[in-house]
Order: structure tokens, then C-alpha cells, then sequence
């Protein structure tokens, strides 16, 4: 799938919903715009920076948790909060109902592209119920093809350098790919 306005993913192994409001190719590679509609329970997962993106989260509904540059606070209706570059966050649902988010990436860069592959990984019982690929092959290799757009916090960056290097080119020379389809499954699949 290509990202499109309408577009939509879901992940179901962290229960995200992802609605494209707008893509970079709609932007010219500006901005990724797009809802996360997240169940009671949902993470972001550990911390992770966007190296060269800022994140820009305005809630619609619910209660967003958010951890950016070591503080912790709760946004609710209306608030926005806006994440620059290389800062380290996590964010996660912390109220009853679902969270409902509008988030910003700019610039666009490939992100529609790593929550495609990641969203798909964990379709096909890829990912651990975290939505981390479970090969650690596939894991250095989605880290390593989009480090621009995302990495973890921990272990420090030059170790994740180190290691990312040598695990990605031996999970390339094995056949893996660091992006996934999402196939849109048809209604005819569920009757």
C-alpha cells in the first residue's frame, strides 16, 4: 500500500489505528500528517528520538501520556505538544477510552514507509506484542534503513551503530527487507 489521504493501518499487535490525512507525497515530502487512534494500553514503546523530525501531537480525545526530554505529563483535549528533533519521548494512552491524536511529522521523510512495514510485520505475527520486529536481522535492518526517520534511545547510539551495521547486512544477504507491504485485506476475507 501506498500512503494516501483515507488511507488507513492497523497494527495489531499495539492495537494502533492509523488514519493518512496527509502524505509526503501530497506535501512534496513537507509533512506527514495522520491519526493515531490508540485502545486503552497503547505505547509508543521505549524511548526513541526522530533524528530530523519534528512531531507535533495535538489531541482530539481522550488522555495522551507523554515522555519528552525526561518529564512525564498528560495532555488532554486540545492540548499540543510538540517534540523537536532528537528529543528523546514515548507516549502512550493513559486513560480509559481510546486516545485519539493528531500527529504532525515534518519533515515527512519515509515514516509512512517504517509504520507501513512495522503495522505489516505485525500482521504477519512479526513483532512482539510491543510491535518490535521479533529477528533481530530485521530488527537492525529496519533500524538501520530508517535511521533518519527513528531510533531507540538504548543502547547508547555509537553501540547501535556497531551492532546495526553487521546484523543489517547479514539480514540483507539473507533476503530480508527493511520495508513490508500492508496489504489491504478484503471485507471478502472476514465472511
Amino acid at each position: 500500500m501506498m500512503a494516501r489521504a483515507g488511507g488507513e493501518l492497523v497494527n495489531p499487535a499495539t492495537g494502533l489505528r492509523i488514519v493518512f490525512r496527509e502524505t509526503a507525497q501530497s506535501t512534496n515530502g513537507e509533512l506527514l500528517q495522520v491519526d493515531w487512534i490508540g485502545p486503552p494500553g497503547w505505547t509508543t514503546g521505549s524511548l526513541h528520538v526522530h533524528p530530523r523530525q519534528e512531531k507535533r501531537l495535538e489531541v482530539l480525545c481522550g488522555t495522551l501520556g507523554l515522555r519528552a526530554d525526561g518529564v512525564a505529563r498528560l495532555h488532554g483535549p486540545g492540548e499540543v505538544a510538540v517534540i523537536p528533533a532528537g528529543m528523546p519521548h514515548a507516549a502512550w494512552n493513559a486513560g480509559a477510552g481510546d486516545v485519539h491524536v493528531l500527529v504532525d511529522f515534518r519533515p515527512a521523510l519515509r515514516t509512512e514507509v517504517v509504520l507501513e512495514a512495522l503495522a505489516a510485520l505485525a500482521r504477519d505475527g512479526r513483532t512482539t506484542a510491543a510491535g518490535v520486529p521479533r529477528n533481530p536481522l530485521r530488527l537492525a535492518l529496519v533500524l538501520r534503513h530508517f535511521e533518519d526517520e527513528i531510533a531507540f534511545v538504548r543502547p547508547a547510539p555509537p553501540v547501535q551503530r556497531a551492532l546495526l551495521g553487521p546484523l543489517a547486512a547479514l539480514g540483507r544477504a539473507l533476503g530480508y527487507r527493511a520495508d513490508h507491504p500492508y496489504r489491504q485485506r478484503s471485507r471478502r476475507n472476514f465472511l
